[in-house]
């Protein structure tokens, strides 16, 4: 009812613009024989809303466009953000994720099948913790573990067993794939750790990513799961507009 009468107000509007060089009784009349069309012809307001909302979502996809452009190089490039599989891939695929999200944990085993069969994706692994504070402790565990050499290990282990995330099954899983505890639980305090979370934040709400799992290839963004052959099709024609 809002938007109909969002649709009838602009009508009224243009009416009364109209009616500026009209007298009292004909700007009555043509504003009366406005509102009779539109109600005789609803389906004009419907289309002029589907027009308006068409409009809206082409400028909103070109906004993230030039702005996942803009970023290509943080986006990319970040030195505190953990690269897997071919760090001297020709294609880039970039994921935000939450340790605690579930489809995170698809997003995480499609990922794998995808470095597994395309030996020249590089894989920038963004570490956007919003859905709690264990969500955070663990990102922090995971970029500490890089300092060890054990991102990739540690990143995969913590998906697949799921759970809270409490600390006691974070420091779990870290012993689990031979991380030294003691220093892993130091280096999450390290303030390069905070600038890579807030680097990640600050870049999520740049581009638009406000949920996880989100995916950046070449040019589109990518919310939400999707299958490994979508997936395959977005790195060729990634690759297709990089040749």
């Amino acid at each position: 009812m809002a938007l109909v009468l969002v649709v009838q107000g602009s009508g009224a509007a243009l009416a009364q613009d109209a009616a500026k060089e009209f007298s009292a009784g004909e700007t009555e009349a043509f504003q009366k024989m406005v509102r009779e069309y539109l109600l005789q012809n609803p389906e004009i307001i419907v289309e002029a809303l589907q027009t308006y909302e068409q409009r809206q979502q082409l400028a909103e996809t070109e906004r993230q466009r030039e702005a996942l452009i803009a970023e290509r190089s943080n986006l990319n490039e970040d030195p505190l953000s953990p690269v897997l599989g071919n760090p001297e891939g020709d294609v880039t695929v970039v994921e935000f994720f939450d340790y605690r999200c579930p489809y995170c944990r698809r997003a995480a085993e499609v990922l794998q099948e995808l470095v597994a069969e395309d030996p020249n994706v590089r894989l920038v692994m963004k570490e956007y913790p919003i859905l709690s504070q264990e969500s955070v402790e663990a990102a922090r565990a995971a970029l500490a573990a890089a300092k060890q050499d054990k991102y990739e290990s540690f990143h995969f282990t913590l998906m697949e067993t799921g759970g809270s995330m409490s600390e006691a099954e974070v420091m779990a899983v870290a012993q689990a794939t031979g991380l030294d505890v003691e220093r892993l639980q130091r280096d999450m305090q390290l303030p390069e750790i905070e600038e890579a979370l807030r680097r990640n934040y600050a870049l999520a709400e740049t581009v638009g990513i406000t949920g996880t799992p989100a995916m950046v290839i070449g040019t589109a963004l990518v919310p939400g799961v999707v299958s490994l052959e979508r997936l395959k099709e977005l790195v060729a024609e990634a690759r297709a507009q990089a040749s």
